[in-house]
This record gives C-alpha cells, sequence and structure tokens, in this order.
C-alpha cells in the first residue's frame, strides 16, 4: 500500500491492489499522465483564444486587431495540433491488448477521462458546523477517506478490483449529495472532468458530472477488460464477450439517464457510437469464439460460419456510418473509423471466401441430406441471381462453380480494398499484426481461385450476391447486477440520512431537563431513528423547560441516540429518578414538513421544478377554540393495552446503509440518482 505524510501524522492510503496506485509505470498509466498533460496544454490554449477573441470584440485599432488576428492564426494552429496528439493517444490500442502472444485483430479500448483533484475538507467541515451543529474536527478522518477514495479512482487497476473501486465510490455519491448538497445552496465545490476525445474541460457544483464521468470509466475500464483478454481460449474470449457487452449497458444506462451532461464524449450521438462499438467487438469476440476449435470442411458448416462472419462485417459498418456522421467525424479519433472499415472489409471478404470453399470443395453426393442442404443454402441471399434456384445450384456443377468463383473474386477484392484502407492510415502503420492477418486472408483467396482458374472464363464477370447475416448468438447490452460492493456512509455519525440531510434545517441541539412526576415524562415517543416527541403535555415539567412536541430527540445523558429505536430510548429513561435526566433535543425548522411548496424530479439529475401543493387533511384542527388537550400516559406507565396501541403508531422511514446500495429500482439495473433524491 501507499503512505501519505501530513503534518506529521501518518495516513494510510487505500491498497494499490484495489487499483489506486499512481506510482505504477505501466504502459497504460504513462498513457493517462499523457493525456492529462494534454488536458492542460489544451486548455491553456483554449484560455488564450478565449481572450484574444474578446480584445478582438472590444478593440477598434486597426493595429491591433492585425495582431489579435495573427495570435489567433498560432493559437489555431497550436490547438489543432494538440488535437492532433490526443487523437494520435486514442489511437494507442497496443497497451490495452492482451500480454500473450497473439494472432487475433487489435480491439478498441476507450481510455479513462481525467480529473483534478478535489479537496472536501473545507467546504464539508463548514457545512458540519453550520448545517448540522457538529463539531466539524470529528469528521476530519471521514473527509480524508472520502478524497482517499476519488483520488484512488483517477487511477483503478484495469481489473474487476478497479471496477469494484469505481462501483463503490459511485455508491457514495448519492449519500454524498443528501448530506451535503443542498438543493437551494452551492458548496463551492467545482467537480472538473476532461472530454476524452477533445481535451475539453467541463466543470459543474452539483455531482451529476461525477456521477456521470465515474460511469463512463467504468464503462472504459470494462473495455479496457475486454481488449486485454485472452482470445486464444474459450475463458478469455467470454470474459472479453461479457466485459464489451457491460460496457455497452453501462453506456446505454448513461445515455438514458443523464440526459444533459455537457461533455462531448457523453453526448447522446457520441455514447450511441461507443454502445454500438462495444457490441461489435462483442460480436467480433462470438465469432471467434466459434471458430476457435476449428471449423469442420463441410458444406453447412462453412455456410454457417460464412454468415456469422457476415454478420461482424454487418455491426461494424453500422458502426462506421455513426462515427462519420456531421456531428461525430472531426472527433471521433481516425483510427477507430479506418479500423472499422478495415474489419467491415475483412469480415465481409472472409464471409464470401467460406460460401465459396462451400460451393468449390463440396458436391451434392447420393448420402447427403439434398433437403437439409437445399433449405440451408436458400437461406444465404435475399436473393438468387434470376432464373437460378437453390437445389439447381447444389445439383449442377457448372452453376456451383460460377457462383463459387464469383464468391472467391469478391473475397479476393475484399481483402484488397481492407489492406489499401490499412496502408492509407498512418496510426495503423506499426500494427503488424493485424498486417499479417489481411495478407494472409488476402493469400488464401487468391490460393482458392487458382485452384479453380480457367483462362477460357475469363471473360465471367459475374457478381457474388449478398450473403445475408446469421448468428446464433447476438451481442447484447449486459447491464451489471446488483453490486457486491458493500457501503457505509461515510458521515453515519450525523444519524439517519432519511431525517439528518441537506435538504432538512434544524434548530441547533437543546438541553431539556426531564424530572418524571410518578414515572410519568408527559409525552410519548413514536417513530424509527430517531425518535420524536408526541402527545406533549403542555403543562409538563418537560414542556415547561423547552420540549416540544415533534422534536427528536438526538442525546439522553451522554449517550447519542440519533440512530436509537423506540425500544433503545424508553430503556435509557425508564430508570430516571426524581432529579431527572438532561436530553437533546432539535426541532425541524420548516413550517410544515407535510405542505413542501415545491418538489423536484430529475432527469439526467438536472432539476425539473414544479409546484406540488399537498393540504393536509385534519378535521380536528378546523376549529382548534373547541379542542380540548387531554393529558396522555406516557410510555413509561404504559400497559399491555398501550403497547398494542404502539404497534399502529405510523414510524419515520430508517434507512441502513451498513449493506449494498441497491443499483436498479427498475431495469436497466443502475443506480437512480432520483430514487435517492427522492427518498432523503
Amino acid at each position: 500500500g501507499i503512505t501519505l505524510h501530513l503534518e506529521g501524522q501518518t495516513r494510510p492510503l487505500l491498497k494499490a491492489g484495489n487499483g489506486c496506485n499512481p506510482l505504477a509505470q505501466t504502459g497504460r498509466s504513462k498513457l493517462q499522465k499523457k493525456r492529462a498533460v494534454l488536458n492542460q496544454q489544451i486548455i491553456k490554449q483554449m484560455r488564450i483564444r478565449a481572450g484574444a477573441e474578446n480584445l478582438l470584440k472590444a478593440t477598434s485599432n486597426n493595429k491591433v486587431k492585425e495582431m489579435v488576428l495573427l495570435e489567433l492564426s498560432f493559437v489555431n494552429s497550436d490547438l489543432q495540433l494538440l488535437m492532433g496528439q490526443l487523437d494520435a493517444l486514442n489511437s494507442s490500442v497496443d497497451v490495452y491488448q492482451s500480454k500473450q502472444e497473439t494472432v487475433n485483430i487489435p480491439l478498441i479500448a476507450l481510455g479513462l477521462k481525467e480529473t483534478k483533484e478535489v479537496d472536501f475538507s473545507a467546504p464539508f467541515k463548514d457545512f458540519i458546523m453550520e448545517h448540522y451543529n457538529e463539531d466539524s474536527r470529528k469528521f476530519e478522518d471521514e473527509i480524508a477517506d472520502l478524497m482517499d477514495l476519488r483520488e484512488a479512482c483517477r487511477t483503478p487497476s484495469r481489473s474487476e478490483a478497479g471496477v469494484e473501486l469505481l462501483e463503490k465510490y459511485y455508491n457514495h455519491l448519492p449519500m454524498i449529495e443528501s448530506r451535503f448538497f443542498a438543493p437551494t445552496n452551492q458548496t463551492g465545490i467545482f467537480f472538473t472532468w476532461y472530454d476524452s476525445f477533445t481535451g475539453v474541460p467541463v466543470c459543474q457544483q452539483n455531482l451529476s458530472l461525477e456521477k456521470a464521468s465515474i460511469l463512463f470509466n467504468m464503462a472504459a475500464l470494462f473495455s479496457q477488460i475486454g481488449t486485454r483478454s485472452n482470445r486464444q481460449t474459450t475463458a478469455g474470449l467470454e470474459e472479453a464477450i461479457s466485459s464489451f457487452q457491460k460496457a455497452s449497458g453501462i453506456l446505454n444506462y448513461l445515455k438514458e439517464t443523464f440526459t444533459h451532461t455537457p461533455s462531448f464524449d457523453m453526448g447522446p450521438a457520441m455514447l450511441s457510437m461507443l454502445i454500438r462499438l462495444m457490441l461489435a467487438q462483442a460480436q467480433e469476440c462470438l465469432f471467434e469464439k466459434s471458430v476457435l476449435p476449428g471449423t469442420r470442411n463441410k458444406f453447412n458448416a462453412m455456410i454457417k460460419v460464412a454468415q456469422e462472419a457476415a454478420k461482424v462485417a454487418e455491426v461494424y459498418d453500422q458502426v462506421h456510418q455513426c462515427m462519420i456522421q456531421t456531428q461525430l467525424k472531426d472527433n471521433v479519433p481516425l483510427f477507430w473509423s479506418t479500423m472499422t472499415q478495415v474489419k467491415t472489409n475483412h469480415y465481409c471478404s472472409m464471409a464470401h471466401y467460406f460460401v465459396a470453399v462451400a460451393l468449390l470443395d463440396h458436391q451434392l453426393g447420393p448420402k447427403d441430406d439434398e433437403d437439409h442442404q437445399e433449405k440451408t443454402f436458400s437461406q444465404v441471399y435475399d436473393q438468387f441471381p434470376e432464373g437460378w434456384t437453390p437445389l439447381d445450384v447444389l445439383k449442377q456443377t457448372e452453376l456451383r462453380r460460377r457462383l463459387g468463383k464469383a464468391h472467391i473474386r469478391k473475397s479476393t477484392s475484399g481483402h484488397e480494398e481492407a489492406l489499401r484502407i490499412f496502408d492509407m492510415c498512418p496510426n495503423l502503420n506499426n500494427h503488424d499484426v493485424l498486417r499479417d492477418i489481411l495478407k494472409t486472408s488476402h493469400y488464401h483467396s487468391l490460393d482458392k481461385y487458382t485452384e479453380f482458374e480457367n483462362e477460357e472464363e475469363f471473360t465471367d464477370y459475374m457478381e457474388a450476391p449478398n450473403i445475408l447475416s446469421k448468428t446464433e448468438r447476438k451481442a447484447e447490452m449486459e447491464t451489471p447486477s446488483t453490486s457486491k460492493v458493500k457501503v457505509k456512509d461515510f458521515f453515519h455519525r450525523l444519524g439517519p440520512l432519511t431525517v439528518f440531510s441537506a435538504k432538512q434545517h434544524w434548530t441547533p441541539p437543546r438541553t431539556v431537563r426531564l424530572c418524571p412526576e410518578g414515572r410519568d415524562l408527559g409525552f410519548t415517543l413514536k417513530g424509527g431513528s430517531p425518535v420524536q416527541v408526541v402527545s406533549l403535555d403542555p403543562l409538563c415539567v418537560a414542556a415547561v423547560n423547552g420540549l416540544k412536541e415533534g422534536d427528536y430527540i438526538v442525546a439522553v445523558g451522554d449517550t447519542e441516540c440519533k440512530w436509537m429505536g423506540m425500544t433503545q430510548v424508553m430503556r435509557l429513561l425508564k430508570d430516571v429518578d426524581e432529579e431527572g435526566i438532561d436530553i437533546q433535543v432539535v426541532s425541524m425548522l420548516d413550517a410544515n414538513p407535510s405542505m413542501p411548496a415545491k418538489s423536484a424530479t430529475f432527469s439526467g439529475n438536472l432539476p425539473k421544478t414544479y409546484s406540488m401543493i399537498c393540504l393536509a387533511h385534519d378535521d380536528e384542527d378546523k376549529n382548534p377554540k373547541t379542542r380540548k388537550v387531554a393529558k396522555k400516559s406516557s410510555f413509561l406507565s404504559w400497559g399491555l393495552k398501550n403497547k398494542v396501541k404502539s404497534t399502529s403508531t405510523v414510524s419515520l422511514p430508517t434507512a441502513d446503509y451498513s449493506g449494498s446500495l441497491p443499483w436498479n429500482k427498475h431495469p436497466p439495473s443502475f443506480p437512480s440518482s432520483s430514487a435517492y433524491n427522492s427518498e432523503s
């Protein structure tokens, strides 16, 4: 682990095993450091540009305008160079690939979003002291633990432990929001995150950006786990498939929940493209898994593999079409769009190759199942060549040969196109594995064509029909199930979150002296944690000493009881003697908690305020003059009858954050910000 020394104190940080070792000099960490440096340079140039543009608007001096325009040209040039360097970083896929010697086509991983360090100490201490009326020095360790956890999330390990680290912090955010982020007040804490594609910083004071960015990094981490998997084994391919499907599920949740995140990389168009990319890579791994044991050179087996390859080509073509949209094409790395083009051509060519092998290497024999082959072959094309039927092709050698050669020609030209696109992209030139795969595939197609080459047939320009895609297992978004990461509220000691939250306002704790009169304290209790004073006799000693109806008891003597239920508080009070005991109580400042003037709903955690007047109806309160105050027996003098009656008392809702937080109120199973806000 790592230890941090501050002001003579030794404080252990989170273990590096949780994925938070900032000193690790891995290829991936070096890449993230370069990204952070580039982000700082980009924001510097953007500030210079903003200042120059403001000066250009403000000045009327022509010489000054000329100098400013010259400066702007230099700044824009520098920005373009920095964007190009960031694009190159996003094209660095080698550091994310499996360490095993492999002959697999490289996969694309998302880079982690960078963020600035956040100091919660001073704002949280002030809020604890002013809002909760607590000694903020008692919570220094809790604040430090939260800051350590956030800092660790900046460098998560590329493993399940790293994902759990991000989940842990994400699960804490709703509680932190309820504790310290009031709907009407700003804390003065700014969360800054850098766009992973443009490097442009986005800054917000609420936790919406923080939550969305952590989700994005969880998806990015899953994509990195998927690319790292050993795709030469079935287990490794299953890990890759699951990781890419989980990444797509998280991105989809991010897209549907945080709909107004002001960051390009988390905009709807970009997220839609990234979801398709993750699913396409999962489909590619599914194809690799199907051919990993080898494919029998049988007619039906070849057709099946061909249609599986066509499916991969189809999904990559869809990804490429998303990437070249007007709003995306300028910021999507050239390497990414080129890679999707290469893979579209490569897998389409493979599909044509396998159909050619099925037609050229096999003849319909007497022992073959004619009906089965006809049924299989009839589903290969959306439309057969005019005048041809599946059975005619299967039975007639000449037709079979002509169609097979058309497919092998299509396969050869497709591989040549893939190699041409590969050579045109400078970022692909150093990917020897990909080049070798493309060249080998091209060689196999040429070799198959020469087997059946006939100079007399050079005039046969028959075009191979398009192959219909078909798969036994389609890649689908996989939303991670309920988190196994158990989190406990860092600020548990402030009291139950359902009561002691940022949106509730309280009086400072008051000390009230209780002196029983014949074992009767003059009030009863209700609720869970903390207990609430009800049925207060206005003539009793406690009322005279300042106790009010609806007060919450937070301490009895020297014992804090914010988390105590009614039974526990009764035990503390039942043995009070004639000298009495001091209790501490707080009163809610809201005039009428049951009649909120406004309520807030959240769409992507952005508040949309609307009026919602809830009128409380009580017949007994209509004529307060006729209402009589009857002295009710306190809980200390309850008999069996009163105990039975007490069970029907409506208790305040309680919250137990010692266990894991629910990720889902409804599918997809991720924590809903609106759920936490509505509960608090």
